[in-house]
């Protein structure tokens, strides 16, 4: 379909959504946000890029996977109403990349096929260059059809910005590693093993910093750890489940999201097509199961906290659309609020 849409006079906070092309999807697709209502309305999408499914935005500069084989990185300007390709897209010497994130001038990519994780650096002008350093996953899990192999599905920077940690379904296990800044380097420095057959998918740290939670994908809980920023080390300490006693399956959590202020925790579940909501202990080392509501829609994939903490966008990957919620300050129980129809939704983003 190529790039579409028109160009417009005001200036509204705007949310971009990733999509897979090979399903049906539209791209990258940019919208403005209405602060009132948090309504979204598309104001044009790009197909220049294969099955962008994750996006990470810096400044005018949004950037994406796209989970092919071989796997690469791509680089829209959003400026305006419509994202413009900035250049071709980027090889990341990995298969399958599903997660990407912005640490001290590189750019980070999780390859889920090829188990692996890549750093690029980044230029003057935002854009990617190429990749200075693949960490290979090694290991395997007791889930034969679908932990035969490392499946790196997500990277991201800790709070402290000391540490690159990557969540590996494959293994049952968290790597923590260095990144050179000047270099460009990743260098392996523990790995914490979680309890096997649970495929840890992502992980979100609490506000305060000495806390994670990790969800996991094949069996449906999240396991809470204690995170030492100065010694690098991740220490699981319980399991809590993220659907209700009594559910029959299957169950694949996708994506969980943190309160600014730790006080809450939700969780998006596939197959339930359920938006789970936990509570935290104040300190966050306790979480518990308080609440569950329909998503909205069919297979949550992502689940994205707006910049203002009020609500919830689920991108709805098989029923093609974006959902959001309004959050109950009180309970931090969601409300479906609206919806926009967005075909394959994989993603939401907010700049």
């Amino acid at each position: 379909m190529g790039d579409t849409g028109a160009v417009r006079g005001r200036s509204t906070p705007r949310a971009y959504i990733g999509s897979f092309t090979s399903a049906g999807g539209l791209g990258v697709l940019a919208a403005d946000v209405d602060e009132e209502t948090g309504a979204l309305t598309v104001s044009g999408a790009s197909d220049a890029v294969a099955d962008p499914s994750f996006l990470a935005l810096a400044g005018p500069v949004l950037h994406a996977v796209s989970e092919s084989e071989p796997g690469a990185v791509a680089a829209f300007d959003v400026t305006g109403p419509v994202p413009r390709p900035l250049g071709p897209p980027v090889p990341v010497d990995g298969a399958g990349p599903t997660h990407l994130a912005l640490a001290a001038g590189h750019l980070l990519t999780a390859n889920y096929t090829s188990g692996s994780v890549t750093a690029l650096p980044l230029a003057e002008d935002g854009t990617a260059r190429a990749a200075t350093a693949v960490l290979r996953h090694e290991g395997r899990g007791p889930v034969a059809d679908r932990q035969s192999a490392p499946h790196a599905h997500q990277v991201l920077p800790d709070p402290s910005g000391r540490w690159i940690v990557s969540v590996d379904l494959g293994t049952d296990s968290v790597r923590i590693c260095s990144l050179d800044p000047v270099t460009g380097a990743l260098v392996l420095h523990r790995e914490t093993p979680l309890r096997p057959g649970t495929g840890p998918r992502h992980l979100a740290f609490h506000p305060a910093g000495a806390h994670a939670y990790v969800l996991n994908e094949l069996e449906p809980t999240l396991t809470v750890c204690r995170w030492d920023a100065e010694a690098g080390v991740l220490e699981p300490l319980a399991e809590t489940p993220v659907v209700p006693e009594g559910t029959t399956g299957p169950s694949y959590p996708s994506e969980l999201v943190v309160a600014p202020d730790g006080r809450f925790l939700w969780a998006a579940v596939r197959g339930d097509d359920t938006l789970a909501v936990l509570a935290l202990d104040p300190d966050g080392a306790k979480a518990h199961l308080v609440a569950t509501v329909p998503c909205g829609g069919t297979w949550p994939r992502d689940l994205t906290l707006e910049p203002a903490g009020r609500r919830l966008y689920a991108a709805n990957e098989r029923s093609g659309d974006v959902t959001w919620f309004d959050i109950d300050p009180e309970t931090g129980v969601p409300a479906r609020a609206g919806a926009i129809e967005a075909p394959a939704a994989s993603c939401v983003v907010f700049g």
